[in-house]
């Protein structure tokens, strides 16, 4: 799969500042269909720069309400990096 979302601010940056401050060693990203393209750079990217091993939730996500909250328990998932289109305010 391309990675076309070059145009997207994905704060990558700022998740890893996050992680390294917090110390989360098992960290999830979730992705909007039209974003999972992105998922593989970006969860190299930060396991490249954090002690943190990265989980990629590829089930179909159905907008921003649609964290997979049971998925992280079970997992023991200590943080989840949900993307999207829209800045979370």
């Amino acid at each position: 799969m391309e990675d076309n979302n070059n145009r997207y601010d994905f704060e990558i940056e700022n998740i890893i500042e996050k992680i390294n401050k917090g110390n989360f060693k098992l960290v999830g990203l979730q992705f909007p269909e039209g974003l999972k393209s992105s998922a593989v750079r970006i969860a190299g990217e930060i396991e490249t720069k954090t002690q943190a091993k990265i989980i990629i939730f590829i089930d179909p996500t159905y907008g921003a309400c649609d964290i997979k909250l049971s998925d992280v328990n079970n997992l023991n998932i200590e943080l989840l990096v949900h993307f999207g289109h829209e800045k979370f305010k």
